[in-house]
């Protein structure tokens, strides 16, 4: 709506550690690009500070803040060799010729590109374009790195290679990773800390196990998770013999049910209910069925030899694995 105010971030308050790869993660519009640009000095925040090594940055150009940025397009120069795109940076700010020579040259041979270092953008692969724009940041030695889906532009097989090599960079570097992904696989396998957001807010902040276990909401209960947990509106249940004895409140009435897909079992028992099957994906040893259970469609994951292509199903929910959300969407804490 013309004239309305669009708020990017609100109510931010977080601290990243030393040595720790911190990663943002949202859908996208959430407003983690716009936070890490503040970090970088690209957006001035309308109030509040930013501090690195304890020192207020606000109002210090991107230039004066000692970070490095590494862009989802790799913004490397076309016209330029591999050399002097890892080397701009240091000649601009008149480094010896012999210590930016020593410094492309050891980072390099680090993230093994010396026999690129005469190429062209255009002759790289994706995988090797990425690693030339990690070694123009590396060569700076900043204070702060900051990942702007790095990896989205690779192919799914390069991906997993690279968040290998990037667990292995981490381990290589003194200062911390800020990383920015809508990938929920990156952040989970990448992250030492994850910092979930939506609409411009952070929803919840902690170690990767912990979000996954513990999701403060349906949105990171939803969010994290292949495939996601299902979020059942518990009077959808009501007749599950044992449901309602397991309500936090003792009752169904404006409640959700939260379940992950490999918690559900096939089969009757404690706990079961029938579902109506729309289709299955076969992933070799297992199975995703996606089905439905009155207006509410679910996954179940299970073993391949379990299913045999039923249109129909009984299944039982293991007691121990049920997360509880009120009429807010937030988690209730049992015991």
């Amino acid at each position: 709506m013309k004239g309305q105010e669009i708020v990017a971030a609100r109510n931010i308050n977080l601290e990243v550690k030393d040595g720790e790869l911190f990663v943002l993660l949202g859908p996208s519009g959430c407003g983690k690009t716009t936070l890490l640009r503040i970090i970088a000095g690209l957006v001035e925040p309308d109030e509040g500070e930013v501090l690195i090594d304890g020192k207020v940055m606000n109002g210090v150009y991107p230039s004066d803040r000692n970070v490095a940025m590494v862009f989802q397009n790799y913004a490397l120069y076309p016209h330029m060799s591999v050399y002097d795109n890892i080397a701009l940076n240091m000649k601009v700010r008149r480094i010896p010729r012999e210590e930016v020579d020593r410094r492309v040259r050891e980072v390099a041979d680090t993230l093994r590109i010396t026999e690129l270092l005469n190429h062209r953008p255009k002759e790289l692969s994706g995988g090797q374009a990425q690693r030339v724009a990690l070694a123009r940041a590396m060569v700076r030695n900043p204070r702060v790195y900051l990942m702007d889906e790095p990896l989205s532009n690779l192919d799914a097989k390069l991906r997993v290679e690279m968040r290998a090599e990037l667990k292995r960079l981490h381990r290589m570097v003194d200062a911390p990773i800020i990383y920015v992904t809508h990938d929920q696989v990156e952040a989970m396998t990448l992250g030492d800390r994850i910092a979930v957001m939506d609409k411009g807010v952070i929803q919840q902040i902690g170690s990767p196990i912990e979000l996954y276990e513990n999701p403060k909401n349906t949105f990171v209960a939803s969010f994290l998770g292949t495939p996601p947990m299902n979020i059942v509106s518990a009077e959808e249940l009501v007749g599950v013999d044992g449901l309602k004895g397991l309500s936090p409140s003792g009752s169904l009435s404006g409640l959700s049910v939260g379940f992950r897909p490999g918690d559900v079992a096939i089969g009757d028992g404690p706990l079961s209910f029938d579902i109506e099957v729309e289709y299955a994906e076969l992933l070799g040893d297992e199975v995703l069925i996606h089905a439905k259970r009155g207006s509410t469609r679910l996954v179940i994951r299970a073993a391949s030899h379990t299913y045999t292509g039923q249109t129909s199903l009984r299944v039982r929910l293991d007691p121990a694995k049920l997360y509880w959300f009120n009429t807010e969407g937030e988690a209730i804490r049992q015991g």
